[in-house]
This record gives C-alpha cells, structure tokens and sequence, in this order.
C-alpha cells in the first residue's frame, strides 16, 4: 500500500463520514433481524478510464495509473434489515510500453494490483442476488492483470496474453460505470449468473485478439481459464497453479464501433456471446437428484452452457463537436442458448445527458433500469424453500433494479456521484427460507473516484 498526499484527504474524509451519514439516516434493526450473507456471487470491477502520464517516467516508456474508488450505500426502506455499508477499491498500475524501453515494436506490458475492502449492502441487508456497489467482491489485495498486448498489422491485430479476466475485454462501455449498481456496472450482471464469465480484479489464465477487419468493423474473441480457486476469498492472484481448473470459457464479439470518435454522433452495435465449457452448479438439483436447498447436499455438477447477447449505445445529440456535452442511449438483450441457469433472459436501458449546467460540460445526469426474469429452475428452488418455511407460493419471477445518478467533476481528478437506487421484487438469494417476499428496497448512494495522476498533478 502506498501513502497518500495530503491533497488526498478530502477522499479520506468522504470514506469516513458517509457510511456514518448514511447510518444515521437508516437506523439499523437489532442483529437478528439481519439476513444470513448471501452465497458467493460474482462481483466485476473495472480499471480507471483516465490513464495520465506521470514524466518523466513516460518519456522512458512508463505510465503509471493510481486511483481509489469509494461506494457508499443505505436503504432507508424496504429489504431484510435498514442498514448502511461502504466498499472501496485502490487500484495501482503501469503499462510498460517495450518499444522505448526494449525496440520490441507494438508490445506492451500491462501490470495492476487492487485492494478491496469494506462490506456489501445487498449481503448484510437486502439478500438479493445482485449488489448495489459495483466494487464489492474479492475483498483482499490481488494481483488483476499481468499480461503482454502485441499490435500487429498496422494495429489492425491487437493479441494480449497473461493473466486478467474477460468482463475488462468484452461486453463493456465507459457509460455503463456512470452509475454504481452492479446489475450494469461493469457489465451486465446476467453473463455472471448464467456462465463462468470471469471478473475482475480476480485474475486467471488467458488470451484474447481483436481484428479490424475494416474501419469501424471488428471482431473480438478470447478464451480463459475458469478455476474455482481463483474466485475464493482468500485467494491473492499470485498464485499461477492451474491445477483445479474446471474447463474454459470463449468470449466473442462482432461489431461496428467508432471508438476515435470519427462521426459527429459516435456509436457501437455489438453482437456477442460466450460458450462456456467448464464445470457449474445445477441451480436446483442436488447429488443424488433432490432439491439441494432443502436436503442440504452438495448441487449437481454439469458442464457446458452458452448464450448470446446484442448491445447498442448511441450519441443521439451533440451542439459543439469540439464538447462532449450531448445525449446518449445505451441498451442490452442477453438470454441463454443451452445448459442449466438461474435467469432465462435479462433487458436493460439506460440514457445519459453529458454536459448539464453552465459550465459543467463534464458532468453527467443519468439512469438506467433493468430487468432480470429468473428461469423455472430457479423459480422451483425459491419455491420450495418458500414452501419449506411454512411461507406462500407467491414468488416473483422478475427482479427490476434502477437508479438515477449524477456525476460532477468537483475538481481534475475527483468525481463523486451522489445516486439513488429503487429495487423491485428482490429475490430471497440471501434469505431463501424467509417466509414472506423481501419488501422493494430504496437505496441512497454514493460514488466517489480519485484519479491520482490527474488530482496530483494539478
């Protein structure tokens, strides 16, 4: 860990006084009124947008990124118990550009290290599935990336090896991390629960290249290695073993993306998917064919699942091409095609105004709401444990997440974004034998991010 300057303080003070705040507002109810933690569920995270050079370590090929991400969150109505928590993530990193520092042409090496701490809202509170703080998960310091990106055929080919995960490669967008739910940011929550779809910072074996194929036009595909033990709580990521790894899974992605910003309106219209071969949990049945919620048995061991996804965000205003102030969209299809899962479809949209007050040209207003629809496995493992607690069969298939957030550059290199979150129908994941449907929860957050090569350097 590495000491921050005295300019960091007013981060530190945010990290400190808003869980408080946040308490204050949402008295918590006695201990035993607080769900049993949620299982392990996969959390993403994602690497800081601003990468600033720091010289004169650049001039020699270095660039170094630092930043710390903070997320607070309170329900003051509705879910199991009216708590708050507070998560936060430090990110440090450096691409190492070897055509400076060796003459290898188009190499680069990239290296980031993270810690995470702090607890989930949605595990000590809510018991749904899906988190309302984005950089929850692997809570410890873990190696995230250490891979070799080489560009080939006048950057046409783009090939990385090493180790790191596939949400920070496929099915993202820097308007998705805009908001602090997890259901959107980093990805779309819907790859996590039905695949093997590894996430970040937790780090595995890999290898993935994009291809131009014509301006605009790409194809993207990768594989990596999917290892249990690279998802437990305890694991650092310096750990290279393969030696429990369960099988692979295959990301790809077609598309049209106008990632330079060519066109007055710029866009991406992605089609994608993953076929996962590697071992999963039978949602439902157990070992020996049972329920496994109810006997208690190990769940069944299957092998194998896919599913497709579409994408889309568009820029549909924009007054000054020399401004990013404007108007976008953004939305997502994801259903399975084979195996066993927990959700048979999700659907999310978002809108996002760039540029709002005089002179706030970076600020952003936005929201976003998704839908995730559990499939009928899923509906027959919550029944019957609803069932087994003496509770009714009334068990909501469908689970909406939405929330409205503002994003303000307070100054170079700090962004907070004060948000509001509202769940509807949160399913009973963390607390499956609660007799009675967890109650809609609204959830006031706050996000906060240091970017330390651009604060520090003002």
């Amino acid at each position: 860990m590495f000491a921050l300057p005295h300019g960091a303080c007013r981060a530190g003070a945010l990290a400190l006084v808003l869980p408080a705040l946040l308490a204050s507002a949402a008295p918590a109810l006695a201990d035993d009124a607080a769900p049993p933690p949620p299982p392990t569920l996969p959390a993403t995270g994602q690497t800081p947008a601003a990468r600033q050079p720091l010289q004169p370590l650049a001039d020699k090929g270095v660039t170094l990124q630092w930043s710390y991400t903070g997320e607070a969150a309170g329900n003051v109505t509705g879910g199991l118990a009216r708590k708050s928590a507070y998560t936060g993530q430090v990110y440090v990193g450096a691409d190492l550009d070897m055509d400076r520092i060796a003459g290898i042409s188009g190499a680069t090496i990239h290296v980031a290290v993270t810690n995470r701490h702090g607890k989930s809202l949605s595990g000590i509170a809510l018991g749904n599935n899906t988190s309302v703080q984005e950089v929850w998960g692997t809570q410890n310091t873990h190696l995230a990336i250490l891979t070799w990106e080489q560009k080939l055929l006048n950057d046409r080919l783009v090939i990385e090896a090493g180790r790191s995960q596939a949400n920070i490669h496929f099915l993202n967008s820097p308007l998705y991390c805009l908001f602090q739910t997890n259901s959107t940011c980093g990805n779309p929550t819907f790859v996590f629960k039905n695949s093997n779809f590894t996430y970040f910072p937790a780090s595995s074996w890999m290898a993935q290249a994009k291809l131009w194929v014509a301006p605009r036009w790409f194809a993207h595909a990768g594989v990596y290695e999917v290892n249990p033990d690279r998802k437990r709580w305890n694991d650092d990521g310096f750990n290279f073993s393969s030696a429990n790894r369960t099988g692979v899974i295959v990301p790809w992605e077609l598309g049209y993306a106008d990632d330079k910003g060519e066109t007055r309106l710029p866009g991406h219209y992605i089609l994608g998917g993953w076929f996962d071969r590697a071992d999963y949990a039978d949602p439902l049945r157990d070992d020996a064919g049972g329920i496994a919620i109810l006997t208690g048995r190990p769940a069944r061991t299957l092998h194998g699942r896919s599913g497709i996804y579409a994408r889309f965000d568009q820029q549909l205003t924009r007054p000054d091409p020399q401004s990013r102030r404007g108007l976008s969209i953004f939305g997502v299809a994801m259903t399975n095609l084979s195996g066993q899962v927990e959700e048979s479809r999700y659907l999310d949209f978002g809108i996002v105004q760039t540029g709002t007050f005089k002179g706030r040209d970076t600020d952003t207003l936005g929201f976003v709401i998704n839908d995730q629809r559990f499939s009928d496995l899923a509906m027959a493992r919550m029944r019957a444990a609803r069932l087994a607690a003496g509770g009714e069969d009334n068990v909501h298939r469908h689970e909406v997440m939405m929330e409205l957030a503002y994003g303000a550059d307070v100054v170079p290199g700090l962004r907070i974004s004060p948000n509001v979150q509202y769940v509807l129908h949160p399913d009973n994941t963390g607390a499956p034998f609660n007799p009675t449907n967890t109650r809609d929860a609204l959830v006031f957050g706050f996000k906060f991010t240091l970017d330390g090569p651009t604060f520090f350097g003002r």
